[in-house]
């Protein structure tokens, strides 16, 4: 297929319906996967409209500004701006965003590598060298081959990935189905800035401390305490990247009594103080 195909292919896509994407996705797709000796290059916003779907190439997916969710394997992934999401081959997902303003450009790699790295998905800030790398990117479009000047450049940004990509930001959600579990996790959500303990949502749910402790467990394979601190995490990015307000505010909202404590709980998940992560992201 020829590029000014591949492009009105992509330009269609974009401009369908979300029902006609469903039923197009598969050949937008199978281009894709179907030319291994290429990297390709996306700077619309098609991805996020595609349903679930996997690909046999790797996915970095970059967010410049904004927030994006990476829908997968029973988790929400939530990725700020400023960071990656890499996807591994094969694996189910679908993303989301929840403002127009959100800019992603994503690049997709034919794995040639047994490195342990690019088999896990993961999250990552991105340091000077990469987004100078990244923002190089604007001028591809689409397709670059092996015979292109610039598909070098490309497999350096992918062979560098594993040496600058040592912090793993654990702003994951786990989700379920489960009738008893879910509207406890809703509550939860919407009572955020409050005390929450076990005591208080079990008696809230009629539920034994024991009982809901298993239900977690047994649903989401972490505890109620990690849980809540996740959720707590995820919330104070959302509100780093969404609104003014300060640091000693966004605490408060999400359930903290001092900043001290605020801090100390986000550097466990993020390797970072909140002052940094705020910096790095605005």
């Amino acid at each position: 297929m020829a590029l000014a195909s591949f492009s009105v292919i992509c330009l269609k896509l974009y401009q369908m319906s979300q029902t006609e994407v469903v039923r197009n996705t598969e050949s937008y797709l199978r281009y894709i996967d179907d030319t291994p000796d290429a990297i390709f290059v996306l700077h619309e916003k098609l991805e996020r409209r595609f349903p679930i779907h996997q690909h046999t190439k790797g996915q970095l997916t970059y967010v410049d500004g904004g927030i994006a969710y990476v829908h997968v394997q029973g988790k929400i992934l939530v990725i700020p701006a400023r960071h990656y999401i890499w996807i591994p081959p094969g694996l189910l997902h679908f993303l989301t965003v929840r403002s127009s303003a959100t800019a992603i450009r994503t690049v997709y790699f034919q794995l040639d590598t047994e490195t342990p790295f690019y088999k896990q998905m993961g999250i990552y800030p991105v340091d000077s060298l990469l987004l100078e790398m990244l923002l190089f990117t604007e001028r591809f479009e689409w397709e670059v081959r092996k015979e292109d000047k610039y598909y070098p450049f490309l497999k350096a940004l992918f062979n560098i990935l594993p040496e600058i990509s040592v912090n793993h930001l654990h702003t994951v959600l786990p989700v379920t189905r489960n009738e008893r579990l879910v509207p406890i996790l809703k509550y939860m959500e919407e009572h955020v800035a409050e005390e929450i303990s076990l005591t208080r949502i079990s008696k809230a749910f009629s539920l034994s401390e024991r009982t809901l402790s298993r239900i977690f467990q047994a649903e989401l394979s972490i505890s109620f305490l990690q849980y809540l601190k996740q959720l707590r995490m995820v919330k104070a990015v959302e509100l780093m990247l969404q609104t003014e307000l300060t640091l000693s505010e966004i605490a408060y909202r999400t359930g903290y009594q001092s900043i001290a404590a605020f801090s100390n709980t986000f550097y466990q998940l993020t390797n970072m103080r909140p002052s940094q992560f705020a910096h790095a992201i605005r």
